[in-house]
């Protein structure tokens, strides 16, 4: 087991679920929403901003804690 390796994991995805919930309940918290939405448009920009903050990290976090306990 790699504790380091875990670690990272766990911190993925709490930041990864923290920016999500925030997304929800404190939209004004995200300063580069407003640009992503303006360049790539409103759904576009969005859809981008949730995937790049919220699901690749939970994502990543998922397979660092996999790969850390398995050593």
């Amino acid at each position: 087991m790699n504790l380091v390796t875990v670690g990272l994991g766990i911190f993925f995805i709490i930041y990864g679920i923290t920016t999500y919930v925030l997304r929800l309940y404190k939209p004004s918290f995200f300063w580069k929403l407003e640009p992503m939405k303006q360049k790539w448009g409103e759904k576009r920009g969005y859809y981008i901003h949730v995937f790049s903050y919220s699901i690749l990290p939970v994502f990543l976090g998922i397979v660092y804690t996999i790969l850390g306990v398995r050593g």
